[in-house]
């Protein structure tokens, strides 16, 4: 194999083995700057020793151990460590010359709890929502800086200060690396939970730049939620989200037209969704529901999506039934946008005149000044009334406000198409 396909073939092993990788290492060093730091160093051994002597039967046990090895020199030489780490190291080592001959046994035994573990620490409310999205695709997702800035379109200094600060901050406050129980847990579970929603939703409809759909991060923060909710089974939010990802990740390919252009939902060629996940997430809904438990907002928003997916053509959807769910959402999760949603069913069920009515009650809404998507869901509701020119200066007005480049050229043809339409 050539060096430059075997080192792309390690790369690829080490983004899916990297989160166990620095997990273990973290629960040891009770750090994760340095838990990452290691990782990378056995990485960098892995593109060394790999290419000539093969790639080991087991990749993530042989990085893990290396990097444990890495962990304990740091802490026996005292770099970037306090009294306190020397003294956790000389335990550490202790540890580790028992469990030697079996290591693989004790990496398996401890995975799930390590992995959970580093998930509630990248995902802590200490940190901002903008720290924990860079900080959790870093560390659990495996992306390098410069993926995640590009992602999100922000400068990639940006996203390194976040991440840096990020670290400093766990460290400074002290946040415990131990996996916590009863109400906090549910707390803890809640921001982790907020962090996959908003990376798969940037993936899903990019807020800006070039591209309506980023494929990756829903693929991502997929990937997360399954692995989440598999440390997590007795959890019904888990597997609610996972089931609105899994069906909302179903209708990317049909998201997008031959030239990139969006599609909206009622336009979409259903032959070209992914049964699959519909599949999988129709089944992630059924362990959710199957727990007993009070529904809570992501679950009711798959239960959305799934009455989206269930229905063969557009004109069979049971929009009377979302119109009810997103009724019990507003009560249990109150919000401007889940009422701009409520109102687009409500119009699909009951008529556009009643729709447009809650619509127009969300126009002096502070929140949804700047949000493109009310203009938008309000010329949507006008061209249906046949009231063309108040559609089109609604649609000029969303197309002014969104950042994205495919939603704003649509939006402009939504509007010259009001022109052109008849009195």
């Amino acid at each position: 194999m050539a060096p430059s396909a075997a080192h792309r073939q390690i790369e690829a092993i080490f983004r899916i083995e990297s989160a166990k990788v620095i997990a273990a290492v973290a629960r040891m060093v009770r750090d994760v700057g340095l838990a990452e730091e290691v990782a990378q160093d056995a990485l960098v051994a892995a593109l060394e020793r790999w290419p000539e002597a093969g790639i080991p039967d087991n990749p993530g046990a042989w990085l893990t151990a290396t990097a444990k090895h890495r962990a304990i020199d740091l802490v026996r030489r005292g770099q970037k460590l306090t009294r306190k780490h020397e003294e956790v190291g000389q335990e550490m080592d202790a540890r580790w010359e028992a469990s030697a001959p079996d290591l693989e046994a004790v990496l398996d035994e401890n995975v799930g709890d390590d992995l959970l573990r580093l998930v509630l620490i990248a995902c802590h409310p200490v940190l901002s929502t903008e720290a924990r999205v860079a900080l959790t695709l870093r560390l659990l997702g495996g992306l390098t800086t410069e993926e995640i800035a590009r992602a999100f379109l922000v400068p990639e200094p940006t996203i390194a200060q976040r991440i840096v600060r990020a670290k400093r901050t766990l460290a400074e406050k002290r946040v415990p690396f131990e996996v916590p129980r009863g109400a906090e847990l549910q707390e803890r579970l809640a921001s982790v939970l907020e962090v996959l929603y908003l990376i798969f939703n940037e993936g899903y409809s990019a807020t800006a730049g070039e591209d309506w759909v980023r494929p990756g991060l829903c693929e991502d923060a997929l990937r997360l939620g399954r692995i989440l909710a598999e440390l997590t089974p007795a959890e019904s939010e888990v597997h609610g989200l996972v089931a609105l990802l899994e069906i909302q990740a179903s209708r990317l390919r049909a998201r997008i037209g031959p030239s990139g252009e969006p599609v909206l939902l009622l336009d979409q060629d259903r032959a070209r969704w992914d049964h699959l996940l519909i599949h999988r997430g129709l089944l992630a809904l059924e362990r959710a529901a199957a727990l007993g438990r009070e529904p809570g907002p992501y679950f009711l928003q798959a239960a959305i999506a799934a009455c989206h997916a269930r229905a063969r053509t557009a004109a069979e959807t049971d929009w009377p039934r979302i119109a009810a769910l997103y009724e019990l959402l507003a009560r249990i999760a109150p919000s401007p946008v889940v009422e701009l949603n409520r109102a687009v069913a409500f119009g699909m069920a009951f008529g556009a005149q009643a729709g447009l009515e809650l619509v127009d009650a969300l126009t002096s809404e502070p929140a949804l000044a700047r949000y493109h998507l009310l203009p938008s869901v309000r010329g949507d509701l006008l061209v249906k009334l046949g009231r063309f020119e108040e559609a089109r200066a609604e649609f000029e007005r969303a197309a002014s406000l969104t950042k994205n480049a495919r939603e704003r050229k649509l939006l402009l043809e939504r509007a010259a198409n009001c022109v052109s339409a008849p009195s």
